[in-house]
């Protein structure tokens, strides 16, 4: 969901009340609320063509076609699109049109890691490792964080190596934690796993990642290396062709590239700001001098947000993240 949507997806739940609020918000994913909610804490002191601006685009949406006669599908479809952004539509949208109910394995995505690690520590590693492929990356890593070192290097192992569960074995599993978490009925959800989903939770894991890598190196260097292959980190930026790296930047936020930056090398910093505009850089430098002390975490924060950006754009083909003269696209 883009800023631009979490805004006024955020006045316009504001305005409905909370009754009806409420009933939007269960069907969204727990990243959405989150945003959304965090959206509608900052809003202060919203003008009357604000607000009129907000309900006129979604009256423009929702009256450009009608269910009678017409394909209701793809209407719901160009209405979340538009109303929410591309970027999680896709999840919500088939959630509805198909009518899957929330399994129990997705109720722990609205749960804190610790209580997560609680809940998954007795388990087997391998369901352990079927679980977390199954969360968000960055939620993965956290409740990895909370396991023992063998547990986390016996889990990570796993993911990097899982394929694909099958069905019975996952209707079983989801029940066990349909009781457990008093969810809903279990939908109609596959559980992915393997090198990508592994790099990308290591992505996220922080100080423990070379224990863990090690682990998995000494009983296969070659999947290891695959992992290593497959992930990526800010400084990684470094080897972006400058054409990708314009590209990247007209999707970040100017605040969110200042914090980041006070992390990052002058190396990078000097490559970030040779592909901007000379007045932009000037102003960006600028900035950069007067932004006070930054907390690492937030700086480790707005990197990963920026990361997030840079795999979505890569995963549509826009650019490349083999560096300059490569012609390997992911």
């Amino acid at each position: 969901m883009s800023d631009d949507g979490v805004t006024k997806s955020a006045i316009l739940l504001l305005t409905l009340g909370a009754d009806e609020a409420a009933e939007v918000m269960k069907y969204l994913e727990p990243k959405e609320v989150q945003k959304i909610s965090a959206a509608m804490v900052s809003l202060r002191n919203l003008s009357r063509d604000q607000i009129a601006a907000v309900f006129e685009d979604f009256h423009e949406v929702a009256s450009e076609k009608t269910t009678f006669g017409m394909d209701s599908d793809a209407y719901i479809r160009n209405m979340l699109q538009k109303a929410l952004g591309d970027d999680k539509a896709a999840g919500l949208i088939d959630r509805i049109l198909h009518n899957s109910d929330t399994s129990g394995i997705e109720s722990l995505k609205w749960m804190d890691p610790a209580s997560v690690a609680d809940l998954v520590s007795n388990e087997h590693p391998q369901i352990i490792a079927t679980i977390l492929a199954h969360l968000e990356p960055e939620q993965a890593a956290s409740v990895l964080g909370q396991l023992t070192e063998r547990t986390r290097n016996d889990v990570m192992l796993r993911i990097a190596t899982l394929d694909s569960v099958q069905p019975i074995a996952l209707q079983e599993l989801n029940d066990v934690f349909t009781k457990l978490l008093t969810g809903n009925a279990v939908g109609k959800k596959s559980i992915r796993g393997g090198v990508r989903t592994a790099a990308e939770i290591l992505n996220f894991i922080g100080g423990m990642q070379d224990n863990v890598l090690d682990s998995v190196r000494s009983h296969d260097a070659e999947l290891a290396q695959e992992i290593m292959d497959e992930m990526f980190v800010f400084e990684d930026l470094m080897e972006i062709e400058d054409r990708s790296i314009q590209l990247i930047l007209r999707e970040v936020q100017s605040e969110s590239l200042i914090v980041a930056l006070k992390g990052a090398s002058e190396e990078l910093r000097e490559k970030i700001l040779k592909n901007m505009s000379q007045r932009a850089a000037e102003m960006l430098r600028e900035d950069l001098e007067a932004k006070g002390p930054v907390k690492v975490s937030e700086v480790e924060a707005e990197q990963k947000e920026i990361l997030k950006i840079v795999r979505r754009l890569a995963d549509e083909g826009q650019v490349s993240l083999g560096g300059a003269g490569e012609e390997a696209y992911v």
